[in-house]
């Protein structure tokens, strides 16, 4: 198939965009390389891969390279609470209104969309209830929150569309995120040992970031089954407090320390998700928390400082 994502040379798309194109389709990735990431330079090579710098607002340039395409994945976004607050107006364009455009541009008869929301959504969970699932009320707390809930609403009132809401996720990826709990913690831990750990009783819930790469291949190869629905994508196994989690990381490096700290974290996320309903489709992640400490303790060995990672 031809497939637009937009965003593709990303952290997940640095991912995704590989193993779609070892899948045999043809991929075009519009990405602004804000980061100056050389992340997928390993796949030039492939002559199913058309890579454009290019700024998803802009309508002449997505209309060209939306034109025949069977599925588009609008990866692109400022990523992250701090970022969306740091430049709202930016934020709003390409978080909401590109894919608005996305919307107008698209042809509907032949033209589905994937669209990565994420379950920050929840925010947190009302009184009474034990899990965020797909029927549960959305209270986002941040701008990028509300701006991805916004987002998801367009697609689903458009129709043929899945919006695969994300959990936090973690792991290693040719263009890395530090900002990332699970990714900062275990870095945390592997270069200085100790942390402090505010709201130590927050949850939230996790996945692998190879097994997001599979839910969007999961969602295309279902979508009929599968369109015009959210679905919560996470780790049944990783519904986690920051403790919770860095007690996994402590199994792993017996010298690291955490103290727990009085004073409030910003991110006010607190919940336990629900993941039933993309697990009853047949979808299975393979990569479990413990599995993604190990692969970071791996690759942060040699790494000196964060900025060292993050400009890879």
């Amino acid at each position: 198939m031809k497939i637009l994502v937009t965003g593709g040379a990303g952290y997940i798309g640095s991912v995704l965009v590989p193993k779609l194109l070892e899948l045999g389709h043809e991929v075009t990735v519009i990405d602004s390389f804000m980061f100056g990431q050389r992340s997928l330079f390993d796949v030039m090579y492939n002559r199913n891969l058309n890579l454009l710098k290019g700024d998803v607002r802009d309508e002449d340039l997505m209309s060209e390279h939306m034109k025949d395409k069977d599925f588009i994945i609008p990866l692109a976004a400022l990523v992250g609470a701090p970022l969306c607050d740091k430049s709202p107006e930016e934020a709003k364009g390409v978080n909401l209104d590109a894919i608005e455009l996305i919307i107008k541009l698209r042809d509907k008869d032949t033209q589905k969309i994937i669209f990565p929301n994420t379950n920050s959504g929840y925010g947190y969970m009302e009184e009474g209830t034990s899990f965020c699932d797909e029927q549960s009320p959305l209270h986002p707390v941040s701008l990028y929150g509300k701006l991805k809930v916004d987002a998801e609403k367009a697609l689903l009132d458009d129709g043929e569309a899945i919006t695969l809401r994300l959990a936090t996720v973690f792991g290693i990826s040719p263009r890395m995120r530090l900002d990332l709990l699970v990714n900062d913690f275990v870095f945390t831990a592997v270069k200085e040992r100790r942390m402090k750990v505010f709201q130590p009783h927050a949850k939230r819930n996790y996945i692998h970031v190879r097994d997001v790469v599979k839910a969007f291949i999961h969602a295309m190869n279902n979508f009929e089954k599968m369109k015009n629905e959210p679905y919560n994508v996470g780790l049944s196994t990783a519904n986690l407090s920051k403790q919770e989690l860095c007690e996994e990381i402590k199994k792993q490096i017996s010298e690291f320390e955490y103290e727990i700290s009085e004073g409030e974290d910003p991110d006010k996320r607190d919940y336990i998700v629900s993941n039933e309903k993309i697990e009853k489709t047949g979808f299975k992640p393979d990569h479990s928390i413990q599995d993604g400490i190990r692969e970071l303790i791996k690759g942060y060995q040699e790494i000196d400082s964060k900025e060292g990672l993050s400009n890879i």
